[in-house]
């Protein structure tokens, strides 16, 4: 029983310290993929920079550097500030 006790402390400490402040993470990322109007700087998986030209269901369009390019919304990494 000694040698199971500190095992079963494991379990809530990863949780705490790891699987909660993940999800938090993804929460507040998935409302700012939800949140995005025309207009907003954003920053993309792949490191585009652009500003939001057209927001459809899933996809985005976005200008960057002259170039108009369609990304999906959940490609979103960062709302960049203005």
């Amino acid at each position: 029983m000694d040698s199971l006790l500190p095992m079963i402390l494991i379990i809530p400490i990863f949780y705490f310290l790891i699987f909660r402040p993940k999800q938090k993470e993804m929460k507040v990322l998935q409302e700012t993929q939800k949140n995005l109007v025309k207009g907003d700087k954003i920053l993309t998986q792949g490191g585009v920079v652009g500003n939001v030209v057209t927001v459809r269901d899933d996809s985005l369009v976005i200008l960057s550097s002259d170039a108009k390019l369609e990304v999906s919304t959940t490609s979103v990494v960062k709302k960049m500030e203005k």
